[in-house]
């Protein structure tokens, strides 16, 4: 019998899959980079989630990723996913995936071409829309950063603030 209780419940567990636990409780990419080529500030105001994120370029490619990240299970977890998924990654591979996973949140399937890895574990999100600015925290952070790189902005800083519609 379903009851609101026990509909309730089945809705959690696909919000807190063992694998998004999992990003939580042991974090990719809490780490210090040996060098930084581009750092960026991301802040959800609705929450109060925070990060700092460190990227490591080689040439058009992602070398590596920092994250460090305060903020709620769905927060760390999605950023500890991006921290393990970008290494090695061309900077248009990143791109496209972070726009994929954005539009997952707003209830898109991902292109059936692209491997999401383990963000699939964060699709729940989308039915908790109070979560979903959670989820695209370190993603969007990440997109601002890159754009910011690929203008040839002087400054590697930047603070992406959630707040704008339609993120």
């Amino acid at each position: 019998m379903n009851t609101p209780e026990h509909t309730h419940d089945v809705e959690l567990d696909a919000l807190y899959r063992d694998t998004v636990l999992d990003h939580f409780r042991a974090p990719r990419g809490h780490k210090v980079l040996d060098r930084i080529d581009l750092v960026r500030e991301g802040h959800n105001p609705v929450c109060g989630d925070r990060l700092t994120m460190s990227v490591k370029l080689a040439g058009n490619a992602i070398e590596d990723v920092a994250v460090h990240c305060k903020g709620c299970a769905i927060s760390v977890a999605s950023a500890s996913m991006l921290a393990e998924m970008l290494p090695g990654m061309s900077i248009q591979e990143a791109q496209r995936l972070a726009e994929a996973f954005r539009q997952m949140m707003h209830g898109q399937p991902p292109p059936s071409d692209l491997d999401i890895g383990d963000l699939d574990a964060l699709e729940g999100v989308k039915n908790f829309p109070v979560r979903v600015k959670c989820a695209l925290l370190a993603w969007m952070t990440l997109i601002d950063a890159l754009r910011a790189a690929e203008s040839g902005t002087n400054s590697t800083t930047g603070i992406t603030n959630l707040e704008q519609p339609g993120n």
